[in-house]
Order: structure tokens, then C-alpha cells, then sequence
């Protein structure tokens, strides 16, 4: 057997497994070194292959796409450069829990640090960033290897989607000859008998004794809350919803959670936090004696600090994934354990609520901001605040939103609030950067219907090459581009007290026409001057194909300035509630 059939036979075996392991997406970028695996992969029947030339929007792609099927993508591309372009996404599905398969080619061994061109050090080139790392063997055809090759990718599988989820990475060193016999190829399909080893993967439990512990804590508890940030699937929330109900625990839902939005009862959920959290009437009315965490630390900084100060009180932080997310650093049980077994379990054991007054308290603070914070639908100039107070109406039904970060996340964790639309909300909250979020929002849109990206402008920017995606593989998804001329968040920091150099170290204006970026990558453009037209625009851009991008222009000044004002109004408003009930 020649060298060719050796590595059809070895790298055909190997992307039949990936098939046979029901992983049914590969983004792949062009490239020479990579040529045997992309074309062996694009002929495979039960794998869709997705384009992307640029290896980081590529990466970005399928971290959204991962993102939104809950399931292992694939990412390949060839040696050098274009390997390390990935880093920034696999960072990102690393601290986010987003299964990854990264497949990177290689020159062989005898072509490495001898000057030859494309060839870096790509051994553990993500370091401790991937679950696992792989230096593949060279191919050869033979039963073992054949064999190698397929539980490798089994493994590789079975690694991204176990709990915590995550990338893996794969380096493949690959001689010339480069093409694979694609006939020859379907000889190594096993179509769908069965993957070569088959992995089974439990979900974490308790054992009874520990889960009556677990339960007469929460029982005794007379003042107790429930912090739940993004989940790592959407069927967690009405256990946790049910958990709550049972024990009479005010439910703090951050907006990433998926529980502010669906046709579950909503009662217990406390979705201004964020807000009244700033007051200090309000955090001196509640000392809560037990904090149950489900999920990633939430968004909301005002919450953070407002958990830090609770040291009376035990923290329970459940984790199926066995993590360490508790920057807090105040957890007293770290119980690894599936979330939804332990709502149910220790929920069939909960006998009696805990008070009323101290959930009803929470629920007519809740209340009570909720109602202040409508008061910004009054402002007539657009405002970033009052876009995603209005974004909640403007949403079809059971669509999807995905929000960048700095201002948009922020002001979707103030304004977005409970409602009954089913809509999905996403966001790049691992690493929190700025970067690829374009790129991962299409990936989410290439699988979620009705889907829209609320971004800032040096965000949007950051990522333009990401809307090739969207041209060449038509892409339908509403961009709502919020311009304030720079980056608005730091307008809020203490930066912004150094005027000198302010503007040009941190606010960074940069003046450009957002409307050529549309005409480049074939997108219909809009900027919007006032809420009609806004809203007229928005709710026509679900009947048009493609990419749209409405731009809507804000002042970083007046856009702090309305914050602002709104953060002391509800405090007025807190202030006469508290007077009221603690009388």
C-alpha cells in the first residue's frame, strides 16, 4: 500500500468517526496541509461543512454554532499562523464550557525548526486552554492505526461534551502526497453500524446521605436566595424554578439564564437586581443567611459585591461540571452534582416554604424598580438604555438575541425583564472580550431563527471580517449596531475623571461610516434617527433575507447621564417602598 492509500485509509477512518459520533458541523478555513482532512470531511455524507477564510472569525463561527446546538463543532485549518488565529475563540470556549474539536495540520516532523515555511511549534499550542491535547500519529494504514485513529476520534468527542464541556485539540502531522483517494475512501465509512468505542458519560449525583444534608441546610433557612446565571442547558430552568417555588426563595435570574424569558411562571423571579443593588436602603434590607448558586457567576457587578458582603451566610455553589466558578470567594459547599437531579431530589424533600414577608419583600422591591425603570421609555432621543427596554417588544416570538459585551450586556441585564416570548439570549461571557463576536453570533444564526446581534461599535468593528460568513453563505441575521463614536463603558469608570487623556487613551473616537462596511459585504444598511423609525426598520428586517445592519447613533455623555439620573430615581422609589414595608 502506498503513501496515499496509507493516509486515506488513516485520516478517512478517523472523520468517519467523528461522523459515527454524531458530530455533524465542521467550520473549516482553506489551507495546503490541511487539504486530506478538509476533502475527506466535505465528502462525508453526514458532515455539513461550513466556509470561513479567516481563521479567526472561523474559530469565533464555530463557537456559536456550538453555542446554540449544545453539541461538539468541528474547527480545522492548516499549519502556522492560521492555527494561532484560533487561540482567542478556544480561550473563550474554554472558560464558557463550549465543546470544540480543533483539528490543526501540520508539517511532519522531519520539517520542523529547520526554517521551513508554515512551520511553528504547534505542540500544545493552546497550553493549559483545551481539556486535551493530541500530536497525532503520522498515518499509516494498518488495522492498529486504523483503529488509533478512530478512538482518538471517539475520544475527542467524548471529551468536548462532557461536563464541563470544552475544546480539545488535535495536531495532525501530514507528508505530501496530499490527496486522498475520495473513492477509496467510502470503503472506511461503517455507515452508522456503530463508533469504535463507545463512551458512556454519567451525570454526577449525591448520595442520599448528602442530599439530606444539602436539605436540612435550605430548610432551616429562614432568609435564603437563589442565584442563577447562564446554564449549561436550557432544561435546568424549570427545576430550578420548581426549587425555588418549594423553598419560597427569591430567584435572582440573570439575563443569560434563559429564565427571564419562556412560558414559565415567573413569580419568584427577581429580574432588577442589578439595579436596586446599587441602593444601599435596599442592600441593608436584605442579609440573606443562605446563597444557593446554579450556573456562571452572573453578569451584574452590583451583585458580585453585593454577595461579598454576605459572609453570614452559607453559599452552596452546584456545579455538574465540577468547576471552580466563585470569584466571590466566599463559598462554604462547592456540591458537585447535576443541576437538575439535585432541584429534583432535594426538592421532593422540602416540606415547608421558608417565610413569605421575606420573598414579598424582594418581589415589592422588584416591583418597585421595575416600574421606575419604565420611566425611561419616556426619553425621545435614542438611548442605549431605552433600545434594549424596547428590545423585549420589538422580538418575535421564540427568536433569538445575541448581545455583545462592555455596555450591551450590561444594559440587557438592566432592562431586559421577564416576559413571555421564548426568546434565547447568548453572549461570549468566558473570557468577556470584545473580539469574534460577530463571527460567533452568525455561527448562532446559522441554527436559531429570527436571530439579531446587539453590538457595540468598536466591537462591530473588531469583527467585520466576520461578515464574509454572512455574504457568502447568506446568513439571515438583524445587526443593531449601537454607535456611540468609541467605548462607552469606560465612560462609567474612573478613567473617565482623567479628561487629558481620556479621549484618546480609553474613549477612542473613531469616526467612521459604518454604511460602506454594508455595501462590502452586501447587507442592507439603515441608520435610524429617531424610535418610529427604529421600530419600523427593525420589525421589517425579519421579512428581508441576509445580512441588515440599523445603526443607531448615541452620545457617550448623555448615554452616562441617563443612567444615572435613572439609578437615583430608583433609589427615591426603593427608599419610599422600604419606609413603607419595614413600618
Amino acid at each position: 500500500m502506498n503513501d496515499r492509500d496509507a493516509l486515506t485509509a488513516y485520516a478517512a477512518s478517523f472523520v468517519d468517526e467523528l461522523a459515527q459520533n454524531e458530530m455533524k458541523h465542521v467550520v473549516v478555513s482553506p489551507g495546503s496541509r490541511s487539504t486530506p482532512l478538509a476533502l475527506l470531511l466535505v465528502e462525508h455524507p453526514d458532515i455539513k461543512i461550513h466556509i470561513n477564510v479567516d481563521e479567526r472569525s472561523a474559530a469565533f463561527f464555530a463557537l456559536g454554532l456550538a453555542k446554540a446546538l449544545k453539541e461538539p463543532v468541528g474547527l480545522l485549518c492548516t499549519s502556522g499562523t492560521a492555527a494561532a488565529n484560533f487561540y482567542p475563540a478556544v480561550i473563550e470556549a474554554f472558560y464558557s464550557r463550549v465543546p470544540l474539536i480543533v483539528l490543526t495540520a501540520d508539517r511532519p516532523h522531519e520539517l520542523r525548526d529547520v526554517g521551513a515555511p508554515q512551520a511553528i511549534d504547534q505542540i500544545h499550542l493552546y497550553g493549559r486552554q483545551v481539556k486535551w491535547f493530541v500530536e497525532m500519529a503520522l498515518p499509516e494504514s494498518t488495522d492498529e492505526m486504523m483503529r488509533y485513529a478512530r478512538t482518538i476520534g471517539a475520544r475527542a468527542v467524548a471529551t468536548a461534551a462532557t461536563e464541563p464541556a470544552g475544546p480539545v485539540h488535535l495536531n495532525f502531522p501530514l507528508r505530501e502526497p496530499l490527496i486522498p483517494n475520495l473513492e477509496e475512501a467510502k470503503a472506511y465509512r461503517q455507515n452508522k453500524l456503530a463508533p469504535a468505542v463507545l463512551i458512556d458519560s454519567g451525570e454526577r449525583s449525591l448520595s442520599a446521605s448528602q442530599i439530606e444534608a444539602v436539605t436540612a441546610t435550605l430548610s432551616q433557612a429562614k432568609q435564603g436566595i437563589i442565584v442563577c446565571g447562564e446554564l449549561p442547558q436550557p432544561e435546568m430552568k424549570e427545576a430550578i424554578v420548581a426549587l425555588a417555588a418549594k423553598l419560597g426563595f427569591p430567584l435572582l435570574a440573570d439575563p443569560l439564564s434563559q429564565l427571564r424569558s419562556g412560558s414559565h411562571d415567573k413569580a419568584i423571579i427577581i429580574d432588577t437586581y442589578d439595579t436596586f443593588l446599587r441602593d444601599e436602603a435596599a442592600k441593608a434590607a436584605f442579609k440573606p443567611d443562605v446563597i444557593l448558586r446554579f450556573g456562571a457567576m452572573p453578569v451584574s457587578k452590583p451583585l458580585l459585591l453585593f454577595m461579598k458582603k454576605q459572609k453570614q451566610a452559607i453559599t452552596l455553589v452546584v456545579d455538574g461540571g465540577a468547576g471552580w466558578r466563585e470569584p466571590a470567594g466566599l463559598a462554604t459547599n462547592m456540591i458537585y452534582c447535576d443541576e437538575k437531579d439535585f432541584c429534583k431530589r432535594v426538592g421532593e424533600k422540602i416540606t415547608d416554604a421558608a417565610d413569605d414577608e421575606w420573598l414579598g419583600l424582594w418581589q415589592t422591591v422588584n416591583g418597585a424598580t421595575k416600574n421606575a425603570l419604565a420611566s425611561i421609555r419616556d426619553e425621545e432621543e435614542l438611548s442605549e438604555g431605552k433600545l434594549f427596554s424596547l428590545l423585549q417588544d420589538m422580538m418575535p416570538m421564540e427568536s433569538t438575541l445575541f448581545v455583545g459585551n462592555s455596555m450591551p450586556i450590561r444594559d440587557l441585564d438592566t432592562f431586559f425583564l421577564n416576559n413571555g416570548k421564548g426568546i434565547k439570549t447568548f453572549g461570549n461571557r468566558g473570557a468577556n472580550g470584545i473580539d469574534g463576536v460577530v463571527s460567533t453570533a452568525l455561527g448562532v444564526s446559522t441554527v436559531s431563527k429570527n436571530t439579531v446581534l446587539a453590538i457595540g461599535d468598536l466591537s462591530f468593528f473588531h469583527d467585520m471580517n466576520g461578515l464574509l460568513a454572512a455574504k457568502l453563505q447568506k446568513q439571515n441575521i438583524t445587526i443593531l449596531l449601537i454607535n456611540n463614536d468609541g467605548g462607552g463603558i469606560f465612560s462609567f469608570l474612573p478613567q473617565s475623571n482623567d479628561r487629558e487623556h481620556f479621549e484618546t487613551l480609553f474613549g477612542t473616537p473613531h469616526g467612521l461610516d459604518f454604511s460602506h462596511t454594508a455595501q462590502l459585504y452586501g447587507g442592507k444598511y439603515n441608520k435610524v434617527q429617531n424610535w418610529d423609525e427604529l421600530k419600523k426598520v427593525f420589525i421589517e428586517s425579519f421579512e428581508i433575507q441576509g445580512l441588515k445592519i440599523i445603526e443607531v447613533p448615541t452620545e457617550r455623555e448623555s448615554n452616562v447621564q441617563m443612567h444615572r439620573n435613572l439609578w437615583s430615581f430608583v433609589s427615591q422609589e426603593i427608599k419610599m417602598v422600604l419606609d413603607r414595608e419595614i413600618s
